[in-house]
């Protein structure tokens, strides 16, 4: 999978995003202090996150582009949330609503149509064919790349090896993520 490549829909080609990586940071003090008093959570939370590095669906930010300031360059806070139905699974939520300066990256991009089949539609279907299949995509949003040139609007801190006692590295989605509101569209379309 990944091997389908689509940008971030930004509503303009001249955005201009402010300087938000003190905003993340914050979030990502608080969100510090939740894994230190919950060992298990920082376990879950630090294998969520270390999944992502290693399926290349986020990459650390090289250090030579750490410094790029043309107003594409967004730090997304992060949170876990557990599912309702299955309790032990944690999953890392990108909260690309979050403001600063009044502005979020998903009121900046245009969350495209809805994809998804209507319901009324799939079982009239099951009529045509003797037959019918049902799937369900793993990671689906993560299978779909992200071009290079926005990847720097999905930078996100966390800690290398989940080790808080560290100073956070800067990391950035090679892929669309679970929080993007452009990201059921563009997975669906891919």
């Amino acid at each position: 999978g990944g091997h389908y490549e689509m940008a971030v829909p930004f509503k303009s080609d001249k955005i201009h995003l402010p300087d938000n990586y003190d905003m993340a940071s914050k979030r990502l003090i608080s969100l510090k202090r939740r894994l230190q008093k919950d060992p298990q959570f920082h376990d879950k939370y630090s294998h969520e996150m270390s999944k992502l590095v290693q399926k290349v669906y986020a990459e650390k930010v090289p250090i030579k582009e750490l410094s790029r300031n043309d107003g594409r360059v967004w730090y997304i806070p992060h949170h876990g949330v557990y599912h309702p139905r299955k309790p032990d699974k944690l999953r890392v939520v990108f909260d690309c609503t979050s403001e600063f300066n009044n502005t979020s990256l998903n009121k900046n991009v245009f969350q495209g149509p809805d994809l998804t089949n209507n319901l009324i539609g799939v079982l009239i279907r099951f009529r045509e064919h003797p037959i019918a299949l049902m799937a369900d995509i793993e990671a689906m949003f993560h299978q779909v790349k992200v071009r290079p040139d926005d990847h720097d609007a999905l930078r996100f801190l966390w800690y290398e090896d989940g080790n808080i006692t560290s100073q956070p590295v800067v990391y950035r989605m090679t892929s669309h993520l679970f929080g993007g509101v452009w990201s059921p569209s563009c997975a669906s379309y891919a």
